[in-house]
């Protein structure tokens, strides 16, 4: 199992987190979603390590921007 947390940008409210979560829900592996409006923070697990340009690809389908994307955990 890999776990990636990085930074989202634009979020205000429950919808955007919602969005965001249904939008990397869908990338192949994903077990688990979580997300913090209030800080950005958005913390995915999956089976395998996620791809940075499928990750930008669901959040910009979101409506949203990654802001920071630190080395894996």
């Amino acid at each position: 199992m890999s776990t990636r947390t990085f930074t989202v940008g634009g979020m205000t409210c429950g919808h955007c987190a919602r969005s965001v979560t249904e939008e990397l829900s869908e990338l192949p592996g994903v077990t688990d979603v979580q997300v913090s409006v209030a800080s950005g923070q958005v913390s995915v697990l999956s089976e395998q390590e996620l791809s940075r340009d499928a990750v930008t690809a669901a959040i910009t389908e979101a409506g949203y921007t990654i802001t920071d994307w630190p080395s894996a955990n």
